[in-house]
């Protein structure tokens, strides 16, 4: 069986579990626009979108 990736709606995080790995939530939704993969969490993008640690976002 292949799991849907999901987009977590508090933290932006891409999942395939039931639940946000990172913040825990489970307000998950399969309908995302976009993606941005953060290698340096001290980057001027990261530093704009508020992202803190390194990851795929959407």
């Amino acid at each position: 069986m292949v799991k849907k990736i999901q987009v977590c709606r508090n933290c932006r995080r891409f999942t395939q579990e039931q639940a946000c790995p990172v913040c825990k939530s489970t307000n998950l939704s399969t309908s995302w626009k976009g993606l941005v993969v953060i290698l340096d969490a001290n980057s001027e993008i990261s530093k704009t979108l508020n992202i803190a640690e390194p990851g795929r976002y959407a």
